[in-house]
């Protein structure tokens, strides 16, 4: 495990019980023992086990995890995900760090699925974007991949990416191309987010190596295209919807980022069950040898005589 997610991991615990857990610790003893189980209470692809798993052993090293599924596993609506056995108190403490963990990145995971599962027909990939939870950036753009799309880049120093901000303080496109040609790495890709047609024409003079076709509308990207010609990896951003995303994935693009993914992924139903111990079962009570009945009795007497 990251040693990032391993911090995230000791933050969440200190957050809820770092003053330990006053209910479990009062109602059971350090000694007293249980199982239980995590189920998916809807359809969903599972995703962030081993963190669940290392929240209870972060927890208490004695509790025994065993993962019932793999991530990337689409579970059906009453699919065991994962079974913890231990010390009551330290299940109970862990169960809401470790549901926070898998319901988010199961969440991530879920919708990831159905954009892939639509774009990659298509022949178009669909990425994430910088727009996440901060500090879970590794674990949520883990969780798109998890759920079959793809990640831009992961942070700042990761290759150039000329926003419209910085073209407005450079002054114009072309000075800042110019500006990051000049001082940045020569391995360093560029990328040029683009407003308008007469920005993705200035973007194709100047070399960029990616157009970003930001918030076009699909007639705006299809003359973007045609004025790009092959010369850049075309990137659409802004404005893609699940329910639009197929009209934007014929329009002869190569990329499609979706902050969605991350920033707007609802959170799915899973949750920790204890199940309730079976009443233990009473020896059934022997019964008493039936007796015959006195008039039968005295009538098998006079017929003896």
């Amino acid at each position: 495990m990251h040693p990032r997610t391993e911090h995230l991991i000791d933050l969440a615990l200190e957050e809820d019980a770092g003053l330990g857990d006053v209910t479990s610790r009062a109602i059971f003893a350090h000694n007293h023992r249980t199982s239980a189980y995590i189920e998916a209470k809807q359809d969903l692809v599972i995703c962030g086990l081993e963190v669940a798993a290392g929240v209870f052993t972060r927890v208490d090293s004695a509790l025994k995890v065993e993962l019932t599924a793999h991530d990337g596993d689409f579970v059906k609506k009453g699919g065991i995900v994962l079974r913890v056995s231990g010390p009551t108190a330290s299940v109970l403490t862990a169960e809401r760090t470790a549901l926070n963990f898998i319901q988010r990145l199961s969440g991530i995971a879920t919708l990831s699925r159905k954009f892939a599962e639509v774009a990659k027909p298509l022949g178009v990939r669909v990425v994430d974007t910088r727009k996440t939870t901060p500090g879970y950036r590794e674990l949520e753009k883990y969780a798109v991949r998890t759920g079959g799309c793809h990640n831009h880049r992961y942070s700042l120093g990761e290759h150039v990416l000329i926003k419209d901000n910085h073209i407005a303080a450079a002054g114009s496109l072309t000075a800042a191309v110019q500006r990051v040609r000049d001082a940045a790495p020569h391995t360093a890709k560029i990328e040029v987010e683009t407003k308008t047609l007469a920005e993705v024409r200035e973007a194709v003079r100047v070399g960029a190596e990616v157009i970003m076709l930001d918030n076009m509308t699909p007639d705006q990207i299809r003359a973007s295209v045609a004025a790009i010609a092959g010369a850049a990896i075309i990137e659409v951003s802004g404005g893609v919807r699940f329910e639009t995303l197929r009209d934007f994935a014929v329009l002869g693009i190569d990329v499609i980022s979706i902050g969605a993914l991350t920033h707007s992924a609802p959170s799915v139903d899973l949750s920790l069950t204890v199940p309730m111990p079976k009443p233990a079962k009473k020896p059934a009570a022997k019964k008493p040898a039936a007796k015959k009945p006195a008039a039968k009795a005295k009538a098998k007497k006079r017929r003896a005589v």
